[in-house]
């Protein structure tokens, strides 16, 4: 790779646009570098499974594309996010002929701000696991060490943009799946508002809400100009997001003010996340103090063994949604082989689920959900304005640890859920917007992100923040090992 190639391969989406825009680099050029270092790169990680190469070189060979990041290339996670005539397989063998009849609305919105797509990443099966290792594509392997586990479910999507194939990658997060391997990677993940962005036109409420879609980043700017691009309702959507006062993009860089941010090293049911998550955290509410922040010890009220009864219910439901869509797009059920080990477990579960033991759980979670809301009320009515905790509670795993086998279905769930104990699904539950920020490393060199959970609509509060802690600890210098720069 030439060193121009590597000194763009070191910028953000932003930056790279810019170039573009300017006249100094041409779209094409920045397409076929990506596709250079995703070659070189990808034997190594296993991040892209889809290449879409010459669909996104003829989409910029006549013209270039316009909008906040034209030219830029972008990957698409492989799993609910469609384009027509090209692979969707969600991480099954189940799906690995299947080819899409639709363009949803956020690739449209995608390619309205100027992206390019270049390729599919790498999931779990629909997305339903702390991992990144399907049985159809096999595992993902993290940049700052190929022998651990990128966590997931956007597990493809984080390697590649750490180790600098793309800038920026779509991710969605039904329970963690984006902030999960964002942490893992060293990348910040933003999980908006439920409803922000759009769904459509397959879906209107997935999963009452849970599952949204945005990308992992290496720039907060990046992410916040993203969601500017993409948010909004469409025609038909079940109900919007409260609209924002002003662009996303707009908060980057403004003082948050003084904030007071409640925190705790405790996983639901009072112990101590690893103590390499315990000390990180406790040098970011140090980090977020000395920044003029109030930081007070607390626990999030109401998460109850009712809660997670709850939210277990829901889970089992999801997939067994999941399953029954495609059997009816598929116009047959799955052969024993086309699903893992772990799918056909909760499918099982999910089918043992009636109808009124799920409005039960939602009914039992939006109640919760009334609790948390209490809690981020802000520091004036006696609540606090932001909550954190590490992102995960356990070091990044090792390739295998997180993988179910006939013989034990449920492997992967039990190795799994230690790992992700801090209960990020909460920003699912209640809607919330949320965010990991890339703010520590463990001695062995793995990243360590930091949790923040926002109030609902209420990004602006976590962009501000999190554009403070970029410039008081810079992260994007910090690449790992195996990466487009090296």
């Amino acid at each position: 790779m030439t060193a121009a190639a590597t000194e763009i391969a070191a910028l953000d989406a932003t930056a790279q646009a810019a170039l573009v825009r300017s006249g100094q680099v041409s779209a094409a050029e920045l397409v076929d570098g990506a596709i250079d270092r995703i070659e070189r790169l990808n034997p190594q990680l296993n991040a892209v499974v889809i290449p879409l190469f010459e669909q996104a070189r003829a989409a910029v060979a006549d013209a270039t594309p316009t909008g906040p990041f034209a030219g830029v290339p972008f990957l698409l996670k492989d799993l609910v996010v469609e384009i027509e005539g090209t692979p969707l397989r969600e991480g099954s063998m189940f799906l690995r002929d299947n080819v899409s009849t639709f363009t949803c609305e956020l690739v449209t919105r995608l390619r309205r701000a100027g992206l390019v797509m270049v390729g599919r990443t790498n999931s779990p099966e629909f997305g339903m696991v702390p991992a990144c290792e399907p049985q159809v594509h096999g595992p993902t392997r993290n940049p700052w060490d190929p022998r651990r586990s990128t966590s997931g479910s956007s597990g493809g999507s984080a390697a590649a943009v750490a180790s600098g194939m793309v800038p920026m990658a779509h991710g969605n997060d039904m329970g963690g799946s984006l902030r999960f391997p964002a942490a893992a990677c060293g990348l910040f993940g933003l999980k908006p508002t439920r409803a922000r962005n759009p769904l459509g036109p397959e879906y209107g409420d997935a999963v009452s809400g849970w599952a949204v879609e945005h990308a992992l980043t290496v720039s907060v700017r990046d992410s916040a100009a993203l969601l500017d691009a993409t948010a909004g309702p469409a025609p038909g959507d079940p109900y919007p997001a409260p609209p924002q006062t002003r662009p996303f993009a707009a908060e980057v860089g403004t003082d948050p003010g003084r904030l007071r941010i409640g925190y705790t090293p405790r996983i639901p049911g009072g112990t101590l996340g690893h103590p390499d998550c315990v000390r990180a955290l406790e040098a970011a509410a140090a980090l977020c103090a000395s920044l003029g922040h109030d930081l007070v010890e607390a626990d999030l009220p109401g998460l109850d063994e009712g809660v997670g009864a709850a939210i277990g219910t829901v889970f089992n439901a999801a997939t067994a949604w999941i399953v029954a869509y495609w059997v009816r797009h598929r116009g047959r059920e799955p052969e024993p082989h086309e699903l893992d080990p772990l799918t056909r477990s909760y499918w099982d579960a999910g089918r043992r689920v009636t109808a009124a033991d799920y409005l039960l759980a939602i009914g039992d979670l939006q109640k919760f959900s009334r609790t948390v809301a209490t809690f981020l009320s802000g520091g004036e009515r006696g609540g606090v304005d932001l909550w954190l905790t590490p992102t995960m509670s356990q070091p990044v795993a090792r390739i295998g640890e997180i993988a179910s086998t006939p013989a034990e279905p449920l492997k992967a769930l039990e190795r799994g859920a230690p790992t992700v104990a801090y209960p990020l699904v909460v920003a699912n539950i209640t809607g919330n917007p949320a965010m990991s920020v890339p703010l520590a490393q463990a001695p062995d060199g793995m990243p360590i992100g930091m949790h923040f959970l926002g109030r609902f609509g209420d990004e602006a509060t976590l962009l501000r923040l999190a554009a403070q802690l970029e410039l008081a600890r810079p992260w994007a210098a910090l690449t790992p090992p195996i990466h487009a720069t090296r």
